[in-house]
């Protein structure tokens, strides 16, 4: 079952006994145990009937009695377990799940990672919980992400704008909820989201980003590359170079898969290797300009300074001479 389904059931009052939240995504996760613990009862229900415990910290046996405790004054109570990877004895839970009090409705949170398959405890989960097992989300599903969630603030943002925002932020769900709620502050009555807004309210440059080096990259625009690289070499917390390089290397392998398409309509091209329909034509132009073969020099060259960027084969080269030398001998 989705994130999105557990919480529209929660709203609805419609409760399982066990909700076990495993994965690699925390955001998800997050979302539902915050429900849990600040929205299934009321503040003087609460005070009786809300028991968190932290995996580092607890102990098997409180847990499980909590559990088996009824509510007072109340039809229900909650008892959550967060960071429960990190708790000894974890199995030893398999006995309450298995028999859960329809009176208690028990949230664990279990990040990072998931419960190991083969155990009894993972055959229990399977039949006797409301299992949630998230992953991390693709790049290539960020920028729709980003809409939705932007959208249910009420507000809008043009696709300039958005996939700014996707590329600086990144698969940080957390952080980019953050970001879209301080916008949503920020603009007040206007509700449309432009580069300039970015800008201001998130402290992206709208000229210089990753994302306007590789528009400068793929149309072989030297004079913009080596502006936006001094920006970023007099500014190294806005682009640090372990984060401009495996954004280039990105960039270029999928202008590599490109070749292998079959097709040159844009928008199959596009689908094919999982890029915004709305930026193909950045994709398209650097393919174009560079060809298979220059396509496949430039992934050598990136992979080359990425070692040195982190002092293989380099006796200290700054970052920006690093980059401005790369730069060059891209589009050489």
């Amino acid at each position: 079952m989705s994130a999105e389904k557990i919480l529209s059931d929660l709203k609805n009052k419609k409760y399982k006994p066990v909700y076990w939240l495993e994965g690699e995504e925390p955001f998800f996760i997050d979302q539902i145990m915050n429900y849990a613990e600040h929205k299934i009862l009321s503040e003087s229900e609460a005070s009786f009937n809300l028991t968190v415990y932290y995996g580092r910290d607890a102990n098997w046996a409180d847990v499980l009695n909590s559990c088996k405790r009824y509510p007072m004054f109340a039809e229900l109570q909650v008892v959550l377990l967060k960071e429960a990877q990190y708790m000894k004895d974890i199995e030893r839970l398999e006995s309450y799940i298995e028999k859960p009090l329809k009176s208690t409705l028990f949230f664990v949170s279990y990040k990072e990672k998931k419960i190991d398959g083969r155990g009894k405890l993972a055959k229990i989960l399977k039949t006797n919980s409301e299992l949630l097992t998230t992953k991390k989300m693709y790049d290539s599903q960020l920028p729709e992400w980003a809409g939705q969630m932007i959208q249910s603030h009420g507000l809008t943002i043009n696709q300039k704008a958005l996939l700014l925002l996707v590329d600086h932020i990144g698969n940080d769900l957390s952080r980019m909820q953050n970001e879209i709620e301080k916008l949503a502050i920020n603009l007040g009555a206007n509700k449309a989201i432009s580069e300039d807004d970015i800008e201001k309210y998130i402290g992206i440059s709208k000229e210089f980003n990753v994302f306007e080096l590789q528009d400068a990259l793929a149309k072989k625009n030297l004079p913009k590359a080596i502006r936006i690289n001094e920006y970023f070499a007099a500014n190294p917390k806005a682009a640090p170079i372990q984060m401009v390089l495996p954004a280039l290397y990105n960039f270029f392998s999928k202008v590599y898969m490109s070749f292998g398409a079959g097709t040159t309509d844009e928008k199959q091209i596009a689908t094919l290797i999982g890029v915004n329909p709305y930026f193909m034509k950045d994709y398209s132009a650097a393919a174009k300009n560079y060809g298979q073969s220059g396509t496949e020099r430039i992934l050598l060259l990136l992979h080359e300074y990425n070692l040195r960027g982190i002092g293989i084969n380099d006796t200290g080269t700054p970052d920006g001479e690093l980059m401005k030398e790369l730069i060059v001998k891209m589009m050489a």
